[in-house]
């Protein structure tokens, strides 16, 4: 019998997720195909493909969705998003990144234009009602922001409308200005459910009891936290002049002193601006007990990195995994069965169970 999750409407009612919830097999495995096949996946950017006729391939989610695709700049300037599966005998179709002009499986020589459309294949002169439209490459709904890209495998909702709610705030930002920086982008593994790690991140409760350092930047009184359809926003304010976004006039924030914008985007992603530029962190599930984290910076002024509240991000982190792990082995315990929300300081939270029993129960 499937479980159903129910997680009140009004926080100051709700009880959160069941410690089952995080403790259960099957309902890890049916969160595969009813949330994360549903949903968005940041890929990358638009530089892996920077020049027309270039191909990226890769796997989404690896350990979990384990999803081959391959990332296709054509002719025409286009790029789309394909499966990496030869639509022949499930051969991968692009083994290496590279410019190609067309998309040639070696397993038995099936061709591929760079628009995934069926274009040869030997030996099937026999082969009646061929080819049909499922012997194309399947295509991918695709997304850019500025050069981020976005895949979603069978989503329920458009990504371009959680872009627009992060616009409102960042978007005088210029993104294509941003660089991505391999240096500091870094990757961990955590030991605990992917949605603790999520958990966690969705308040600024803790940052007081946690994180000492970031404490004494951010303002905690006037800690803010707004939700809307797929995505939520945690504003971190400051008492400090220095190390704030340099907003325009007209800005929702005008006036104020923002040291970073949080969005989280349902149900993994986590674009954190900061007047230095953006670390996108990524939770990966591989296991109902271990989780990778995938922390990726973009840097926009470089003069401002290493301060404020986007400094020593490495730090935050490990201070994060550590109660996270502590989390994990506490709602192993057979006398935990579920907590309750602050309404004031876990809406967030609330927002992330709420959509999670919403997509479980469908």
């Amino acid at each position: 019998m499937k479980k159903k999750f129910n997680i009140h409407s009004d926080i100051s009612k709700a009880e959160t997720l069941p410690a089952s919830f995080y403790r259960d097999q099957e309902v890890f495995n049916e969160i595969k195909e009813k949330i994360f096949l549903k949903t968005w996946q940041w890929i990358g950017d638009e530089n892996l493909v920077a020049l027309p006729q270039s191909v990226y391939p890769l796997v989404l989610l690896d350990n979990y969705l384990t999803e081959p695709l391959v990332i296709v700049r054509n002719e025409k300037d286009e790029i789309n998003c394909f499966t990496n599966v030869c639509t022949h005998r499930g051969n991968l179709v692009v083994l290496n990144p590279g410019k190609t002009k067309k998309l040639s499986c070696m397993y038995h020589g099936r061709r591929f234009s760079l628009d995934g459309k069926f274009e040869h294949m030997p030996e099937f002169e026999d082969a009646d009602d061929f080819p049909r439209p499922c012997d194309h490459l399947h295509k991918f709904p695709l997304e850019k922001w500025g050069p981020l890209l976005f895949v979603g495998l069978n989503p329920e909702f458009q990504f371009s409308k959680v872009i627009d709610k992060m616009k409102e705030r960042i978007g005088f930002l210029p993104l294509n200005e941003f660089s991505l920086d391999t240096s500091t982008s870094k990757e961990f593994l955590v030991h605990a459910h992917w949605a603790l790690y999520c958990d966690n991140y969705l308040e600024g409760f803790h940052v007081p009891f946690v994180h000492e350092g970031l404490n004494k930047v951010l303002d905690y009184g006037s800690y803010k936290t707004e939700t809307y359809e797929h995505c939520n926003l945690q504003i971190g304010y400051t008492d400090q002049a220095t190390e704030t976004f340099d907003l325009p006039e007209g800005h929702i924030d005008y006036g104020k002193n923002v040291a970073a914008y949080y969005y989280w985007v349902f149900p993994n992603m986590m674009f954190n601006f900061y007047p230095w530029g953006l670390s996108i962190n990524v939770v990966k599930p591989i296991n109902i007990n271990r989780t990778k984290v995938s922390f990726i910076s973009y840097v926009y002024d470089p003069t401002k990195l290493n301060k404020g509240a986007g400094n020593d991000l490495e730090k935050v982190e490990r201070e994060d995994e550590f109660v996270v792990e502590n989390v994990q082995k506490g709602v192993n315990s057979s006398f935990y069965k579920a907590g309750r929300f602050s309404p004031k300081r876990e809406k967030g939270v609330h927002h992330f169970h709420s959509l999670l029993a919403k997509y479980i129960n469908k």
